[in-house]
């Protein structure tokens, strides 16, 4: 019995797949496995259209148990990395007698990547409460023996547990603020925020910070106040990190400018949009880190980053945060230019 013609039935499906006949040769693929793997394997014995060792090994199982096997490897499509998950088959004739091996290829990349997303963010949390609970501990130590009877050094070591406890309790405050933004991203906002009376009240709380750093806050926005639809409270949480942040990286006795700009209609959202962009002096950002910075716990200098309070969990919330208003965050900056990182929000009218 012969293996009827399975091009439009194989072309109907959302995967890769591949025909091997009972004379292990490449007989019949889809458009897709067509595309991935080259439309001259057609024809070829398995072994040398197919090449992936563990694929090969699953495919000469198929042939010998007649039963069906799973096998996962990394190719490349482009310049990225892809992890295929693939089910070699055994399939019969009309006859009912073996007929050959249908190979399926499922992309799994986006599984695997956040596999490793969620061991990394594992990794990183007990990294960074290991360092404070490390410290605390050697200092409890200290204070239980050598320091115990000298009024100076346990004010000293006090005064460094009460850092490091406070640093613990902020990892874990922003840890708990981006499990919220994760799981109230797919809700849209539905409150009216008048952008530039949260921006005044932004810049209002960080007046001291500025000061301490012998800053100029400079604040341009539109007479008649901006109205949106936005959650207030996480967008203030986006502006008093954009600001924080450019106070305490971009120098002392420099300036940070908050500007808006609108667009009737926004080449990136197609929509009326209101664009806030927190600018400052500093040092600014090598081409290379930029597309990282909304990363968690990705910091270009992780020791400077510690030192002003930081935990590196401040643009995850962000670009969260932005995420669910359907905005969008972007980020400007070289060396020795100061850097610009601009929300991009939906507006819906002026006061």
């Amino acid at each position: 019995m012969t293996i009827p013609d399975l091009t439009d039935l194989l072309n109907g499906l959302p995967l890769p797949v591949v025909l091997v006949d009972k004379n292990e040769r490449i007989s019949q693929v889809n458009g897709l496995a067509s595309s991935m793997l080259g439309a001259e394997i057609l024809g070829r014995h398995f072994i040398t259209g197919l090449r992936q060792p563990g694929l090969l090994d699953a495919i000469e199982q198929v042939f010998v148990s007649h039963s069906t096997k799973r096998t996962r490897y990394q190719g490349r499509e482009g310049d990225q990395d892809v992890t295929w998950d693939v089910t070699c088959a055994a399939f019969r004739d009309t006859g009912g007698q073996f007929a050959g091996v249908m190979i399926s290829f499922t992309d799994v990349s986006d599984l695997e990547n956040a596999v490793a997303m969620r061991r990394d963010f594992v990794a990183n949390v007990s990294h960074e409460l290991r360092t404070p609970l490390t410290a605390l501990s050697g200092f409890i130590e200290t204070l239980n023996g050598a320091a115990k009877d000298d009024p100076a050094a346990r004010a000293r070591f006090l005064g460094i547990m009460e850092n490091e406890a406070s640093r613990m309790n902020r990892l874990v405050g922003d840890l708990l603020s981006l499990s919220r933004v994760e799981s109230d991203e797919r809700m849209r906002p539905t409150d009216e925020v008048g952008i530039g009376a949260l921006l005044r009240s932004v810049t209002q709380v960080l007046k001291p910070l500025a000061t301490d750093q012998n800053c100029d806050l400079l604040l341009n926005l539109p007479e008649s106040d901006v109205i949106l639809t936005g959650d207030r409270d996480q967008l203030q949480q986006v502006f008093t990190n954009l600001i924080e942040n450019a106070l305490k990286y971009g120098g002392r006795n420099k300036s940070v400018s908050i500007t808006t700009e609108m667009f009737d209609n926004d080449p990136l959202l197609r929509a009326p949009t209101i664009r806030i962009l927190v600018q400052d002096q500093g040092e600014g950002i090598a081409a290379e880190h930029i597309p990282r910075l909304t990363e968690r716990f990705y910091r270009i200098d992780g020791h400077r980053s510690r030192e002003m309070g930081g935990t590196g969990l401040g643009l995850a919330i962000v670009k969260h945060i932005i995420n669910r208003h359907r905005g969008r965050l972007r980020i400007e900056s070289a060396p020795g230019q100061g850097s610009c990182f601009t929300v991009i929000l939906r507006r819906e009218k002026q006061a």
